[in-house]
């Protein structure tokens, strides 16, 4: 009986604090959506910045963040994955192999501005690039591989064992075995912390600070070695930096709104691509 009381309230205790967290999300996002919903407009989301982005709208701000975020998926998910299927079915068990990993969850948990700053020193400063939509994409795609890797690896490594023996077993190669039995099954697990990873993306300012963002830039980029608005330094400088910041409250709703709307088109886009390799693999 005593057991059993206990076991009600550590249910509780967890069911409450999953509860909490909900419920403080969706404060958050119910304000955004009501304070920011009256600032959108056709002419807001199309338009180009006026007074320093204090009138007008976010069009040069979104296309950036759009050009950011994709160098970064094109750069980090391949090369996440291949880093993963190496640790996953090629990599012996040593110290060696312990180190990577161990450096790989590490860096998974550096602080962005640390990724800032290391994208200054090599891509800008060491490789020339300049602060540009290349030295930044490059540095949103370090910051977000350690994460791509982690879960790609955890996703390979739940295939049971035994579809790998029985491929070998049948006298294919071991490429042919991961190609055709093991990433079938793995890729939607992959594809899930490549959403993680589209999500931090997205939402980060201190590496783009430091590689790309300019805060008042009213025109669209002509190539990877230009710079760019972004919506998260856009936001962030409108409600800490902006000499008018109360004024231009609901360019900052209106702004974050737009943001989460397109982190949301991201990961809609990564799950559906997700679920279509769930069918190809059902029974």
């Amino acid at each position: 009986m005593k057991k059993s009381k206990i076991e009600k309230l550590v249910f509780w205790v967890i069911r409450a604090a999953t509860y909490s967290v909900v419920a403080i999300v969706g404060y958050i996002l119910v304000d955004i959506i009501i304070k920011g919903l009256p600032t959108l407009s056709w002419e807001f989301i199309t338009g180009f910045p006026r007074r320093s982005g204090a009138e007008g709208g976010i069009l040069p701000a979104i296309i950036g963040t759009i050009y950011l975020v994709s160098g970064a998926i094109i750069v980090a998910l391949p090369l996440g994955m291949a880093s993963a299927i190496y640790l996953a079915e090629y990599a012996s068990h040593g110290r060696f192999t312990q180190v990577v990993r161990l450096a790989i969850i590490t860096l998974a948990g550096v602080p962005s501005i640390v990724f800032g700053l290391f994208g200054l020193g090599l891509f800008v400063l060491f490789f020339g690039f300049g602060a540009s939509i290349l030295s930044g994409s490059l540095t949103l795609a370090f910051m977000i591989l350690p994460t791509i890797i982690i879960s790609s690896e955890e996703a390979l490594l739940a295939v049971p064992q035994s579809l790998r023996e029985g491929s070998l077993a049948l006298g294919a190669t071991q490429w042919q075995t991961i190609y055709k039995n093991v990433l079938p099954f793995a890729l939607p697990g992959m594809f899930t912390g490549s959403i993680l990873g589209v999500g931090r993306a997205a939402g980060e300012t201190a590496p783009i600070l430091l590689t790309v963002a300019a805060f008042y830039l009213p025109r669209l980029p002509k190539s990877i070695f230009d710079q760019v608005m972004a919506l998260p330094y856009h936001l962030y400088v409108l409600a800490t930096q902006h000499p008018e910041a109360t004024k231009v409250l609901p360019m900052q709703y209106g702004t974050a709104l737009v943001l989460l709307l397109l982190v949301l088109i991201f990961n809609f886009a990564t799950i559906i691509l997700r679920n279509r390799f769930r069918k190809k693999i059902q029974w």
